[in-house]
């Protein structure tokens, strides 16, 4: 690896030249104001015209330039195994043929339990061929869960007639615990013997020849028809299967394409990680690429310190159009660029934006990916967002203007009605459109809950304009109704934006932090500290136990400054940190503290960890860090 570390700037110059990239001009939307200051607010654009169907666009790319790549992966980390689009709709074809000689439907659909794959990828597509809805399903319930009652949960809503694995052996364990015997288990090397069951091998059902009924069943799929079930994470309830329609996925497709018109002149080259059970991996970048004729290089690495150098492996062979990642992939890729002149060389050759969701980008990350890219190629890369979730499909708001900043999610999507409720002192923004789902299923009362009497979707986010007099600018994001709480004194702390204040202030040894004070007097923290970080900072090795590691000196000292800093820079009770915890215990994803994303629940670990935070509160407690008094 080269280690050609360059040198940026402290701040940027005052005019910033960003590259080229065309957009639908930056959104517009009016507003209007109910008597009891609920507020509506549409788009000005109207959606234009789209497929009825996501395989539509995948037949007309594959028509049009059938050799060129849809998806690729390492084959065993070494070369890339390429499909093109004239191969995807052959295979998907055959899968279709599998999936209706087998009776499957609605109610007996498809559960995809492994990791992201080219075999995962045309499943899906087959399943829509043969308008049978699939569900691609954390791999984490299979594979880290220990009780596997989240896969129960889920396979129990589904009622899957097929069930794939990418190796049977990893998912012996999950599939005796979860997948009732008479159901099929599909597997791509059919290792039936690890699998502690019968396996059906990939190599045997994708060879099903395919005959008219394929054209039969898709001919009938339209755009009601559900394409797919995704799970909410169930970090504070069990998991819900929200519905996507194929209308959901073209339609927000559509949206995409008209705020980021260079779509269709420039067909997207992706290297992407982010996962299919989530709606930002499995609609909006696979979306992406079909619809645009693009191209998905599937990246087996990941925002953590084991897997993130295969991620910038694959960033130094492919140069992406467009990068995606979640705010804790984009500070590992800041550092990275900073470093590797290689990795500059490839990933600035050809990206024309950055787009992050999940979670709010630290300003100085985002500052950090503006000097790096200045000082290598003379121009800024547009950082690029918006707003939406698994019941949005999931694209709803978007910020696309040239003064997107941190915290900044800009204005609906073409098509898209906002609704803002005051609630608790907030705007809760609700949704409706084209893209929204119908529901949850097999669930009428979460579905029911869900939505307003004016058939809005509650989002149970908050938002508030960057700039009450001009709504032009847009909105920004302002934390979850649900999250946030009042203290003894009855003020309202605003968790979103503490928590991306003390994730900022505590780069890099801050994974995360919990707000706590509910019905107290003061305001403290339970923070997740990012091992590998205080590891190098306590000069320990990567096997030094992480209580261990935070005793060290210079970890203390670390988190001592963070919490005074925090303590000085409140502007109040709401705001000014009192006391913190480090935590030696991960968050649990069993226990709903945190998703595969790596997304931490504040309720669901304010509940587990209920005896912390009252050890949080006691006086004297020794391992409590409390801010030092300011030196006169």
């Amino acid at each position: 690896m080269t280690t050609d570390a360059i040198t940026v700037a402290a701040a940027p110059p005052p005019a910033a030249r960003y590259r080229a990239l065309p957009v639908g001009g930056s959104l517009d939307a009016r507003a209007e104001t109910a008597p009891d200051g609920t507020q509506f607010v549409r788009s000005v654009e109207p959606l234009g015209e789209h497929p009825r169907r996501l395989t539509d666009p995948l037949l007309h790319w594959a028509a049009t330039d059938p050799g060129r790549t849809l998806a690729a992966k390492r084959v065993d980390g070494g070369d890339w195994r390429r499909v093109s689009y004239a191969e995807a709709v052959a295979v998907a074809r055959r899968i279709a043929q599998a999936l209706i000689d087998r009776g499957l439907s609605v109610e007996r659909p498809v559960a995809i339990l492994s990791d992201n794959d080219l075999e995962h990828l045309l499943l899906g597509l087959g399943c829509q061929f043969a308008g049978v809805p699939y569900a691609s399903v954390s791999p984490a319930y299979s594979l880290m869960s220990q009780d596997h009652a989240k896969l129960r949960q889920v396979l129990g809503t589904l009622t899957p007639g097929l069930v794939f694995v990418a190796h049977g052996a990893p998912f012996a364990k999950a599939l005796a615990a979860a997948v009732p015997a008479d159901v099929e288990v599909l597997a791509t090397d059919g290792d039936a013997a690890g699998a502690g069951r019968p396996v059906t091998a990939w190599a045997d059902f994708a060879a099903t020849p395919d005959t008219p009924a394929v054209d039969a069943a898709h001919a009938r799929v339209g755009p009601d028809t559900i394409a797919k079930f995704l799970f909410t994470s169930g970090s504070t309830k069990q998991p819900k299967g929200v519905i996507n329609t194929q209308r959901m996925l073209c339609a927000n497709q559509q949206q995409l394409r008209q705020c980021f018109p260079d779509l269709a002149v420039t067909p997207p080259v992706l290297v992407d990680w982010l996962p299919w059970n989530h709606t930002f991996g499995g609609n909006h970048n696979i979306g992406l690429v079909i619809y645009n004729g693009g191209t998905l290089y599937i990246d087996e690495g990941k925002p953590v310190p084991a897997l993130i150098g295969e991620t910038l492996r694959n960033l130094r062979e492919i140069a992406p159009t467009i990068y995606f990642n979640v705010p804790k992939g984009f500070e590992e890729i800041a550092r990275a660029l900073e470093a590797d002149a290689v990795l500059r060389e490839t990933f600035f050759s050809r990206v024309r934006m950055l787009f992050f969701a999940g979670a709010g980008l630290s300003q100085p990350v985002w500052d950090q990916l503006d000097r790096v890219a200045e000082a290598h190629c003379g121009e800024r890369i547009r950082m690029l967002t918006g707003l939406g979730m698994t019941e949005t499909a999931p694209f709803a708001i978007c910020a696309n203007g040239p003064d997107v900043r941190s915290g900044h999610i800009g204005l609906p999507a073409p098509g898209m009605t906002l609704k803002l409720v005051p609630s608790a002192g907030k705007l809760e923004v609700r949704y409706r459109g084209p893209n929204v789902t119908p529901g949850y299923w097999r669930s009428p009362e979460q579905t029911a809950e869900s939505f307003d009497e004016e058939g809005y979707f509650r989002s149970g986010d908050a938002l508030r304009q960057v700039d009450p007099a001009d709504l032009r600018r847009g909105y920004v994001f302002d934390g979850r109704i649900a999250e946030d709480f009042k203290l003894a004194t009855g003020t309202f702390v605003s968790v979103g934006p503490l928590r991306a204040r003390v994730s900022s202030l505590g780069d890099p040894c801050v994974l995360d932090a919990v707000p706590t004070g509910l019905n107290r007097n003061e305001l403290g923290l339970l923070i997740f500290p990012r091992a590998d970080a205080c590891r190098a900072l306590a000069g320990l090795g990567a096997d030094a136990p992480l209580a261990e590691v935070l005793q060290a000196a210079p970890v203390r000292a670390f988190f001592q400054a963070l919490v005074d800093r925090l303590h000085a820079t409140g502007t109040g009770s709401a705001t000014r940190i009192e006391r913190a915890l480090v935590l030696v215990e991960p968050p649990g994803i069993d226990r709903g503290e945190v998703t595969d994303k790596g997304s931490i629940n504040q309720r669901a670990v304010l509940q587990h960890r209920a005896a912390l935070v009252d050890r949080l509160y006691e006086d004297g407690a020794p391992e409590v860090i409390r801010p030092r008094p300011a030196r006169a």
